[in-house]
Order: structure tokens, then C-alpha cells, then sequence
């Protein structure tokens, strides 16, 4: 009978050699594969969104950089001649109206004092929203406090200090979409906090009472606020008391906002577990300690990014401001592309394309800021 045959083994004692993946599986084809090519939709998805690139993107480049008027003096370099190819945009048209488009009627001789506002506010918002800064309590003091004072005695003027006072009536352009901005997210901040935390309160009266602004608040468009505070406010005060007009619809966009912040608060304290009420409370914190220290910071870290979103549609929604009469950005571009020396096809679009970009590189700030805020705290918290 025949023996079966000794089957034998082989031990490796180097390494086998490292192969390099497949081309397929990384690099730049692996990454096209994987993330525009993994499925017959997404392969469709993105060839339909190559052919709209393709359709949109050149003639865009086009009229706003290739064939756009970079130098005049007037309307006569941006006409449309017929020996000459029509002209893209009018660069000139917005070189020329710039400092009408950031300070609007403010006095020339008094315009470095909305320079250093500028800069203030700028220095104020690093300070505060970098999170490497150095004291940054001493910063919030500063932004909250040291600013809204700096910021109203250089605008508006202190005769006690040789300032000349400047009435609300001559500010415009990026200055009152900045100011309207700005007082609308630091006031609608804390003020939205406090309206959730009574709309969450244990006191009927200050619970209906929190529930009834915000619901009647976010149940009306900006329009309808910006016009009640416009003619419903002065009724409440004696004339001589009554505000400016700006002071007014600063008033109705600080109170819009905050509706809709105290909603974005009330979701963030609603996902904080209930275990750490509990926690607080067993060490001895008293209510608003509890707040400031356990509650708050976890409420706010969740409801970053809808804060943000908030702060983003109240910054575009500054615009509606010149329906009751008020000189923001948009509105100077308004009236600029009316001049009869710049009358030509191109203006409006030109000066339009100019306020998009304004906006959309504020947004966008603010957007990229939250999320790598967002990031870095993700990570802190894997830590």
C-alpha cells in the first residue's frame, strides 16, 4: 500500500514586498471613484453638474472679469457701441461710488471716525472669537461694554470731546448694515437666553408671557416688525422723546432676531440630559450657577451651528431696513445706478454683483468660523 506523500511548509523569514494599491483605489482616480463615480446616480450627478459648470461658468467669467470695464469716468466707457463687442461689467461704476457705498451721507471730514469704528469692532470680534486670545473675559468686557459706548460717541458724536454729532439721517451704506447687524446679534443673544429660560420656567405668568412674544413675533415677517417699530413706537413715548428712525428698526431687528434665538436656545437646553440638572444641583450650585457653569455651556456647544445660521440670515436680512426709509447698503447701490452719468445696461447688474459679493463673503465668514469651532471642539471632546 502506498504511503500519501508528506505534504511540506514553507516559513517566510523576510517580509513580502510592500505593493502600492491598486490606481483604481487611491490617489486621484480612488478619490473620483469613490466620491463622484461610487454609484450609477452619483455618476449621473456629476456629469449633469460638469455640463451646468461647462453651460454657466465661462460666460459668468466672462462678463465679470474677460470682457468687464476696468478704467472710465463715466457711462461712456460702458456703453454698448455697435463697431465694438459689448462690454462685460462696469468696474468703474463701483471705484467710483465706493466710499458713498460704505459710509453713505456721513460728513468727508468726519469719515476716520467710521475708520476707527471699523477697526474697533474688528479688534473687538478677534479678541472675542479667537479662542487662542489671551483673556478673553477682559475681551467680552470690552465688546459688550467698552464698544457699544466707544462705538456710539464715535458715530454719533460728543461735542464734550470736540466730536461734531452726526445725525442718524447721514449714515448709510455698509456702515448701517454693519451697525444693524451688529447690535442685532449681540442683543439677541442674551435676550433670547432669557426668553427661553422662561418659556421653560416653572412661573405660569413668565412662561405665557416669554411664549406669547416669541410666538407672535415669529409668526409676522421682518417687514411687519421693522414697520411696527417704525410708526407703533413713537405712540408710546412723549415726541421729544421719541428715537430716530434708525434707532427704531435697530429696536424691531433685535427683537425679531431674538424670537428666533430664544427657539435655537430652547432646543439646546432641551438636548442637555436631564442627569445633569441633577448633578448640579447635588453639588450645591444655586439656579443661575447651575446655568452659567453646567447648563449653558453644553446648550450653546449643541446649537452652534443653528446660532450661526441665525446670525447669518440676520445679517442678510438687514436689507429690508430700507423699506422704512433707511440708507443701507443696498439702497445706496439703488440710488448710485440711477445717476443719469452712469446710465448704462451694465450698472445695475454690475452694482448688484458687487453687494452679492459683500454678503457673501460676510456669510461665508461666519460660516467657515463655526464650523472649525465646531471641529475643534469635536475634537476636545475626544480627547
Amino acid at each position: 500500500m502506498a504511503m500519501p506523500q508528506q505534504e511540506r511548509f514553507y516559513l517566510r523569514r523576510a517580509p513580502a514586498e510592500r505593493l502600492p494599491p491598486p490606481v483604481t483605489r487611491a490617489g486621484v482616480l480612488g478619490w473620483l471613484r469613490v466620491n463622484l463615480f461610487s454609484t450609477p446616480a452619483n455618476t449621473v450627478l456629476t456629469v449633469a453638474c460638469l455640463v451646468l459648470i461647462v453651460w454657466a461658468i465661462p460666460p459668468v467669467v466672462r462678463f465679470f472679469l474677460t470682457d468687464a470695464v476696468w478704467s472710465g469716468t463715466d457711462r461712456t466707457a460702458c456703453l454698448v457701441l455697435p463697431a465694438q463687442p459689448a462690454p462685460g461689467a462696469c468696474w468703474p461704476f463701483v471705484r467710483t461710488w465706493l466710499s458713498y457705498f460704505v459710509y453713505g451721507f456721513y460728513p468727508v471730514g468726519q469719515r476716520w471716525r467710521v475708520d476707527l469704528f471699523f477697526v474697533a469692532l474688528a479688534f473687538g470680534i478677534v479678541w472675542l472669537l479667537r479662542l487662542s486670545a489671551p483673556r478673553r473675559d477682559i475681551g467680552a468686557l470690552y465688546f459688550f461694554v467698552v464698544l457699544p459706548v466707544l462705538s456710539f460717541v464715535l458715530l454719533h458724536g460728543a461735542p464734550w470731546l470736540g466730536l461734531a454729532v452726526v445725525p442718524t439721517a447721514l449714515w448709510g451704506g455698509i456702515l448701517v448694515t454693519i451697525v444693524v447687524a451688529a447690535v442685532g446679534m449681540v442683543i439677541s443673544l442674551p435676550l433670547g437666553i432669557l426668553l427661553a429660560l422662561a418659556r421653560r420656567s416653572a412661573m405660569p405668568v413668565v412662561r405665557l408671557a416669554a411664549v406669547t412674544f416669541i410666538e407672535f413675533v415669529r409668526g409676522v415677517p421682518l417687514l411687519t416688525v421693522l414697520f411696527m417699530a417704525s410708526v407703533m413706537l413713537p405712540l408710546f413715548v412723549p415726541e421729544r422723546f421719541a428715537p430716530d428712525k434708525l434707532l427704531r428698526a435697530l429696536i424691531g431687528v433685535a427683537l425679531f432676531a431674538s424670537a428666533y434665538m430664544a427657539e435655537v436656545v430652547r432646543g439646546g437646553l432641551a438636548a442637555v440630559p436631564r442627569g445633569q440638572y441633577e448633578a448640579a444641583q447635588a453639588l450645591g450650585l444655586s439656579y443661575w450657577r447651575m446655568l452659567a457653569l453646567v447648563v449653558l455651556p453644553q446648550a450653546l456647544r449643541v446649537t452652534l451651528p443653528n446660532i450661526v445660521n441665525t446670525f447669518i440670515g440676520l445679517f442678510k436680512d438687514t436689507t429690508l431696513v430700507f423699506i422704512v426709509g433707511i440708507f443701507d447698503f443696498l439702497r445706496t447701490i439703488e440710488a448710485a445706478r440711477n445717476d443719469p452719468n452712469w446710465a448704462a445696461p451694465t450698472i445695475g447688474v454690475t452694482g448688484y454683483a458687487f453687494a452679492a459679493l459683500f454678503y457673501f463673503v460676510c456669510c461665508y465668514g461666519m460660516s467657515r468660523y463655526a464650523s472649525n469651532v465646531e471641529t475643534r471642539l469635536g475634537r476636545a471632546d475626544r480627547r
